[in-house]
């Protein structure tokens, strides 16, 4: 705590707290990257872009974006201890850039807690000595069924058939998969169960109540997570952003030991060095680079205003980086060697059975599980672990959102009781949820997802180079990244916070646009209205940035604009660092009669109780009557 002045509210960095260590800050940010792309779509890039040469184009965009742009973020966030709103004093012009963070971070907030709890329905089903997608003979399964495992009691033709599969009979496999599309029992497991889906994005039909339960339950661990803040989640992401590579591990072991996973591993690893050519390989790589770090997400800005303001967060940003996509990698061995797997069983060829996204997580891997033995177990492992995965990115998300509302209100009483505005968000955070557990709701979280943070992100990344370098001026804020580490910045991120980096997001933005399809799934061609509300969701955010840019012009001082131009773009008097003793330098604040010096709470308690001191010291000589008692400080 402080004793806070009322003219510098920026003093307030010791009530907003810190990490315990700097292991929980690398830890909640290695959470915060590693999240459910890693293991579902990262490996399906990879097999589709060439295997082994994806590598190549991904390793180079993450060296010349991936790395430089976090680390441009971290220390960002770390300088001025402040949340996604609170660092625009930079230039206060573009604080929109902040209010954008916040508009992307609350729509992947909302449909990432539902894949999650998705995740716990699957979990809580796991519990149980038969897995329920295991067999087609359940109420919910059609006709067209057909399953890799017999079961026990049905009728002799249907046995035959699926006996034939698990034996790997070649011809009837692939007569199976040409001639009729195979339903698998997993997949019909999810549509007409779980989901129980509609035809239409627009027939909204019934709450599934399990599935609103498990949200429930996915926001309450979220909350209890983050009850007291990072000094809550520091703790927890010590087992959280740890034991999915335990998991990973497990996995792992088993899946290289089947028959079958040499194959799933060459095909997801076989270099196709012929695709490096194509531009889509490299708009791919730099794409999965940049929303698998969380870049322009606001999380990684307030993760590191939490950190003590000489932490070297050059550092942390490299190791982070690489732990990110080395963990990316090594997924696609666990997912591969099962699919491989199951490739052999059916006797198909492993494209048959490749999926990514939710088709990956719920329906092609818990299929692959069934063929294991004991695979309820291994079927908690894997869910457990989708479930680790993506609370820790929830968890930076929420507190992206809560750290700026208190960062931004700034009162003495929102900061005491930052619990209330984190339990406020997450129940907002829970109805607008609600949507999505309906029979439609499928249709609306992938919606969610390819448009609410497709190419907003690279706008507003783009948009917050160009601000720090040009506007700000990259020499100043050399000089305080320098002033901050005790080092300037190496020559390479100059060059690349410069020049580089920035060319790379345009050709992200050009390539997105250029590559773009109308979304579908599986057969559902989404209607043009549903499309329109992606695009409103997706402009949302970027909207905010002109919006409060001509706000924030109109309210400036001058006569003229370009003279209210220039004022709004010039750094607030509060922007630089928290506390007083690293306002040194550009920031030093000059004192003023009229002025209280603000310093932490433990250096007053310590003068009081030296003053104290005194006075017992000379009390105790007056009681011995040597001396009389003297008030006088100097006696």
């Amino acid at each position: 705590h402080t004793i806070r002045d009322t003219k510098n509210p920026q003093q307030s960095k010791p009530l907003r707290g810190n990490w315990g260590n700097q292991i929980e800050f690398i830890l909640t940010s290695v959470g915060y990257a590693v999240g459910l792309g890693n293991v579902w779509r990262f490996p399906y890039l990879c097999y589709r872009n060439g295997g082994g040469a994806f590598m190549f184009p991904y390793f180079i965009m993450l060296v010349f974006c991936g790395i430089p742009l976090f680390f441009l973020e971290l220390s960002f966030g770390q300088f001025a201890s402040q949340g996604c709103l609170g660092v625009w004093r930079i230039s206060p012009m573009f604080k929109g850039v902040g209010y954008g963070m916040m508009v992307v971070s609350t729509y992947i907030g909302i449909y990432y807690n539902v894949v999650i709890c998705i995740a716990f329905y699957y979990f809580f089903s796991s519990m149980t000595n038969l897995l329920p997608w295991t067999y087609c003979n359940n109420p919910w399964n059609t006709p067209t069924c057909n399953g890799v495992v017999t079961p026990r009691g049905i009728n002799n033709t249907l046995a035959n058939v699926t006996r034939s599969l698990v034996t790997g009979a070649a011809e009837v496999a692939v007569e199976v998969v040409n001639k009729t599309k195979r339903t698998s029992p997993s997949e019909e497991y999810w549509k007409h169960y779980v989901l129980q889906i509609s035809d239409d994005i627009g027939n909204f039909g019934e709450v599934r109540l399990p599935i609103l339960g498990c949200l429930a339950v996915s926001w309450v661990v979220v909350f209890l997570c983050l009850i007291r803040g990072v000094k809550s989640s520091g703790k927890v992401v010590y087992f959280t952003a740890t034991f999915p590579y335990v998991v990973l591990t497990i996995l792992f072991i088993r899946g290289i030991t089947l028959e079958g996973a040499v194959t799933g591993i060459k095909y997801y690893l076989t270099p196709q060095w012929h695709k490096i050519l194509d531009a889509k390989v490299w708009g791919d790589a730099a794409s999965q680079i940049f929303y698998s770090l969380g870049c322009a997400w606001g999380g990684l800005i307030t993760m590191a205003s939490y950190n003590k303001f000489h932490n070297n967060c050059y550092r942390d940003s490299i190791i982070i980086s690489i732990t990110n996509c080395a963990t990316s990698v090594y997924a696609g061995f666990v997912i591969f060697s099962i699919l491989g797997f199951m490739a052999h069983h059916l006797n198909v060829d492993v494209s048959e059975v490749a999926d990514h996204g939710p088709g990956l997580a719920f329906v092609a891997y818990p299929e692959a599980l069934t063929l294991l033995p004991i695979s309820p177990l291994w079927s908690l492992l894997f869910f457990f672990m989708l479930i680790l995965l993506g609370l820790g990115t929830q968890f930076c998300l929420l507190e992206t959102l809560v750290t700026a509302i208190v960062d931004e209100i700034g009162t003495d009483w929102i900061v005491r009781n930052k619990t209330v505005v984190t339990g406020g968000v997450a129940i907002v955070g829970f109805l607008l949820g609600v949507p999505l557990t309906t029979q439609a709701g499928i249709y609306w979280l992938l919606l969610m997802d390819n448009y609410a943070a497709s190419f907003s992100l690279v706008i507003i990344s783009c948009i917050m180079c160009i601000c720090i370098m040009y506007v700000y001026g990259h020499k100043k804020y050399f000089k305080d990244v320098e002033m901050m580490l005790g080092f300037p910045p190496p020559i390479f991120f100059r060059v690349c916070w410069r020049f580089v980096s920035p060319i790379i997001i345009s050709f992200i933005l050009i390539f997105t646009v250029i590559q773009y399809k109308p979304i579908t799934y599986n057969d559902y061609v989404y209607p043009g209205w549903s499309l329109a509300i992606g695009f409103l969701m997706a402009m949302s955010s970027v909207i905010c940035i002109p919006i409060y840019a001509l706000y924030k012009i109109a309210k400036s001082e001058g006569t003229t604009f370009l003279e209210r131009l220039k004022n709004s773009c010039k750094p607030d008097v509060k922007w630089g660092p928290a506390l007083n003793e690293h306002r040194i330098g550009l920031y030093a604040t000059p004192g003023s009669e009229g002025e209280v010096e603000v310093r932490p709470l433990k250096e007053e308690l310590k003068e009081k109780e030296d003053e104290k001191r005194d006075e017992i010291s000379l009390t105790i000589q007056g009681s011995n009557g040597s001396t009389a008692h003297n008030t006088t400080p100097s006696a």
